[in-house]
């Protein structure tokens, strides 16, 4: 790699460019390309969410109660990202949920209904939306299997007044959760079987079925998951900073969260800091990302204080009013490149938290200086996202909602922008739509393949390489006019249909 600056001065250096008193957005930016020597699978986007956290892809879901609960956890890891699941909850249900994610080793979308054999299944509702009715003793996860009642046997009982014990199929078949995709779908062949319950430490924990199997063997092949020491999920949380979050972070710690995010609008605050030292000294191997921030004075509080990571973004997400409210933000392109360029001194790594909308986005973000960049809107919507869709004008949708709503407030996320004491409450979010994505297993390989062709045409094989070129002033950029933003994108036509893959 070569970092000698062009001989022709052409654009500008990221120094001179955000040193001018403007607050740029990615959009309003532009990387001049450089001088290409490797192929496009040679690009490497292996980073670190925080000082101790290796990822293999650089992509965060965000800890918004719409994004990130357990199955988005583990589909993120199984890609070899990471998730961070939302705090907009109990302590308990989000240990649980990162207990959960921890225990799974297949990004599936099963919930397994539990009943005992003398039960009776009074409708098609009690299977939840599940193929199949596993019967325990007790008729829980955590009691013997006897067997299975499938709903298209049941559908066919004339009498549904029976107990399940009648006819239900007698099967204590059964894989440890440890089987990974192959070893599963070599077992259901095996057996000549159509699902197959997971079992870790006497529970059941997942119910695969074949089709699962298949539609997971469609997505493009995914790459090493993020897993930890041992042998399980790398799954993040995020915690406020209040005196009742040193007992939930207790809660997390026992679930085995590998890293947390403390979650705040504006991170550099006296409850911040004392949080940080509060977590670093009863966790000391615990890895903590502060934020968010936007400037080098805020990065540098928080990196004094101690965290292992920062989060930068303050009013860029797509549902988030903060910078209307209050006045008070960053542009995002700028936000980064700043934070980024007094972070790295220290080691720590940075997030770029919002106004990712497109590949090119995260390209812009990682070569301004991010380790990562966290996803709401862009996770939301898909599978693995929680709630359940509905259809808006005839199109497939799922409910998108910034932490800052009154609606998310009303639920505890009012903490988060320091207004849980407050008598009157001011939302900096709103609730929305996204339109349904299908699998983030699906779109984020290929997002990734997108990520990398735009460091190729950078010159950059690699997130480390990209920085040292940025730093050693040989990527240049420009600014982009309104007219060039057009130009840039799809224009001209009468109509068209935008497709990425």
């Amino acid at each position: 790699m070569d970092l000698t600056p062009p001989p022709i001065e052409d654009g500008f250096t990221a120094e001179k460019l955000f040193n001018q008193g403007y607050s740029y957005t990615y959009d309003d930016v532009i990387f001049l390309p450089h001088y290409i020597d490797f192929p496009t699978d040679a690009v490497q986007l292996g980073t670190r969410v925080s000082r101790n956290v290796p990822l293999s892809i650089p992509c965060v879901a965000s800890p918004m109660d719409t994004v990130s609960e357990t199955t988005m956890a583990v589909a993120m890891a199984a890609l070899g990202g990471i998730a961070f699941v939302h705090s907009n909850t109990t302590a308990s249900e989000q240990a649980a949920m990162i207990r959960a994610a921890k225990s799974r080793r297949v990004p599936i979308l099963s919930n397994p209904v539990f009943k005992p054999p003398s039960a009776r299944i009074d409708s098609v509702d009690d299977f939840c939306g599940s193929p199949y009715i596993l019967v325990t003793e007790s008729g829980s996860a955590k009691s013997k299997l006897l067997g299975y009642v499938s709903r298209l046997e049941w559908e066919k009982q004339n009498n549904k007044e029976v107990k399940i014990y009648d006819y239900m199929v007698n099967s204590s078949v059964s894989a440890p959760s440890s089987f990974d995709l192959g070893q599963i779908d070599a077992f259901l062949g095996e057996k000549k079987a159509n699902f197959v319950p997971l079992v870790k430490d006497d529970e059941v924990v997942e119910l695969v079925t074949k089709e699962d199997v298949e539609r997971i063997k469609g997505y493009p092949k995914l790459a090493a998951g993020s897993v930890g020491a041992d042998g399980e999920w790398l799954v993040g949380a995020s915690i406020g900073t209040r005196e009742q979050d040193k007992e939930r972070l207790e809660h997390l710690v026992k679930a085995g969260v590998n890293v947390v995010v403390l979650d705040s609008s504006q991170g550099n605050s006296i409850y911040q800091i004392e949080m940080i030292k509060y977590v670093k000294k009863t966790y000391p191997e615990l890895d903590l990302i502060g934020g968010n921030v936007v400037t080098m004075y805020q990065a540098e509080n928080l990196i004094q204080a101690g965290v292992d990571g920062l989060r930068v973004g303050m009013g860029s997400g797509s549902i988030c009013t903060t910078q209307e409210v209050c006045a008070v933000g960053r542009g995002q392109a700028t936000a980064v490149y700043k934070v980024s360029s007094i972070a790295y001194k220290s080691g720590v790594p940075v997030i770029a938290d919002g106004g990712i909308s497109n590949s090119g986005h995260i390209v812009k973000a990682l070569s301004l200086g991010a380790s990562t960049v966290m996803m709401g809107s862009f996770l939301a919507g898909s599978l693995e996202a929680p709630g359940s869709y509905e259809y808006q004008s005839g199109q497939r949708v799922k409910k998108y909602r910034g932490m800052g709503s009154l609606e998310a407030m009303t639920k505890g996320s009012d903490a988060r922008y320091l207004g849980d004491t407050a008598k009157l409450k001011i939302a900096q979010g709103v609730v929305g739509a996204v339109k349904d994505k299908g699998s983030v297993l699906k779109f984020i390989p290929y997002t990734m393949q997108a990520v990398k062709q735009g460091f190729q045409d950078l010159g950059a094989s690699s997130l480390q390489s990209a920085h040292d070129l940025l730093r050693n002033k040989v990527l240049r950029l420009e600014v982009r006019t309104g007219a060039a933003q057009v130009e840039g994108g799809v224009h001209g036509l009468v109509s068209f249909e935008k497709k990425y893959f």
